[in-house]
């Protein structure tokens, strides 16, 4: 019975998926859905895109783990990025009137800062693409006893979410979050209530993981400790700003009032509902202690079959039921617009401007053609990562906090940045991160990605202020002769 709930339930996301094409007319419906969503739709989109694998499966695995402490980066940092962007990025992204993030740095720049930048957005949302078809995989070989394997599990994963969303775009990822998001509402809220009883009461639950420590949390030592908490918190906080699925969710909106108040809505329902999770994930440890045993595993990503092992195991069917459906709609709702970002920022502004005179037709084919090779090149590197998705995510940001998001702002709130000034930010960013990161050992300091943040300051100051201050004082020279 569960596995035909599943397959039903697939079957009618791909049925949405596919009715939402038919209000694909052009390019601009594919990407931003025709910028026409109303409150309710774009916040769902919001929610719904960053409640996926990882907040599910391994941020409440290693919140079991490592406590509140070790979860700084999400929800913590990726709410407040969403708080960032509603406050100081959404008026200035819808105003511009642009299809892609990669269209700011052209019109605010130029045409090489767009290609570098949108390069090193779309290579970041491979490790997050990767955690959504890791997460399908594996629910696929939970629910199957192990009869599918991981990598068949990723697979079939990665063909659901091509089948539904290559022909509606945006519009397909637009309503299938809607009822995703009521899906995972309902089937969490249900599941917690049903965990909570097993485990004696919420009230027991909180004092256990109290008593455990696990709601501690400051980091504990010295500047090291400090400056890795900062770090986590800031890739999500921070990184994941200048990505292309935030700016597609703000500019989707049928207005600038309903972009701000849509993401702020999206973000404080995507932080409330987080700890959903984690409260079941934490119920499993005081239902049966024995979990506790997955912590030790050498490979990583065990500790995320904690919520998927006690459903199985430990709940009737109609929770299973819920929990799967709701586990299922939080990886599609992410996986489908982890894909649609990269390839709408890749087509849009690295492949087009090589082909001059594209038809509108023509480009919203090329689209459909990029979604399915990113969705290949996310395969290959789901199917040789070892690292649980909470790792993977955060390792996709760092990318972009190194590179993009001192352009990003700067571009918007400081007048004298400069072509030369935002080119050497990208250039400085990643050149020092990667050095810091093959330097980097368990002594390290300062985390690799403030020392590429810092440099990519550094490249924006410098690129700015030399040249301009070159100019003047070659003139100042010439005019006294």
């Amino acid at each position: 019975m569960l596995i035909g709930s599943v397959a039903l339930y697939l079957l009618l996301t791909i049925a949405i998926g596919l009715w939402a094409a038919r209000r694909v007319h052009n390019s601009k419906d594919y990407l931003v859905a025709g910028r026409s969503l109303p409150l309710y739709m774009t916040a769902a989109t919001v929610f719904a895109t960053w409640f996926g694998a990882e907040t599910v499966l391994s941020v409440s695995a290693t919140f079991t783990r490592d406590g509140l402490g070790g979860i700084i980066a999400d929800p913590f940092g990726a709410s407040f990025c969403l708080l960032f962007v509603a406050l100081f990025f959404a008026r200035a992204f819808y105003r511009m009137d642009l299809l892609t993030i990669g269209d700011f740095y052209r019109k605010r720049y130029n045409k090489p800062v767009e290609l570098v930048t949108s390069v090193a957005i779309t290579a970041s949302y491979l490790g997050w693409t990767s955690a959504q078809l890791t997460a399908l995989g594996l629910v696929f070989s939970v629910l199957s006893g192990g009869k599918i394997d991981l990598t068949t599990g990723i697979l079939i994963g990665a063909a659901i979410v091509v089948v539904y969303t290559l022909w509606g775009g945006m519009w397909s990822v637009a309503l299938t979050d809607l009822f995703q998001s009521v899906v995972i509402l309902l089937g969490l809220s249900g599941v917690a209530w049903l965990v909570s009883d097993m485990a004696g009461g919420a009230g027991k639950v909180i004092a256990a993981a109290s008593e455990a420590g696990k709601f501690d949390f400051w980091p504990k030592g010295g500047s090291k400790e400090w400056l890795a908490f900062l770090a986590a918190w800031m890739t999500l906080a921070i990184g994941s700003i200048p990505q292309q699925d935030v700016f597609q969710r703000v500019t989707s909106a049928k207005d600038e009032k309903t972009a701000v108040r849509a993401t702020l809505l999206g973000g404080a329902v995507y932080f409330c509902f987080a700890f959903v999770p984690i409260f079941i994930a934490y119920s499993a440890l005081v239902i049966d202690p024995g979990y506790a045993k997955l912590f030790a595993a050498e490979d990583a990503r065990e500790i995320q079959r904690i919520l998927p092992d006690l459903i199985l195991n430990k709940t009737p069917m109609w929770a299973q039921i819920l929990f799967f459906g709701a586990l299922l709609s939080a990886i599609l709702s992410t996986a489908s617009g982890a894909i649609i970002a990269p390839t709408a920022l890749f087509t849009e502004n690295v492949i087009k401007p090589l082909y001059g005179g594209m038809t509108d037709r023509q480009f919203v084919l090329l689209l459909r053609v990029v979604f399915v090779i990113f969705t290949l090149a996310a395969l290959l590197f789901a199917l040789n990562s070892k690292s649980t998705m909470y790792e993977m995510v955060q390792n996709a940001y760092k990318v972009t906090l190194v590179s993009c998001i001192v352009p990003l702002a700067a571009g918007i709130y400081w007048k004298r940045a400069t072509t030369v000034g935002a080119m050497l930010s990208v250039l400085f960013g990643l050149l020092s991160w990667t050095i810091a990161e093959w330097a980097a050992t368990d002594a390290t300091i300062i985390p690799p990605q403030l020392v590429g943040l810092s440099f990519s300051i550094i490249g924006m100051v410098l690129g700015s202020f030399v040249p301009r201050a070159a100019t003047e004082a070659a003139a100042h020279h010439h005019g006294e002769r």
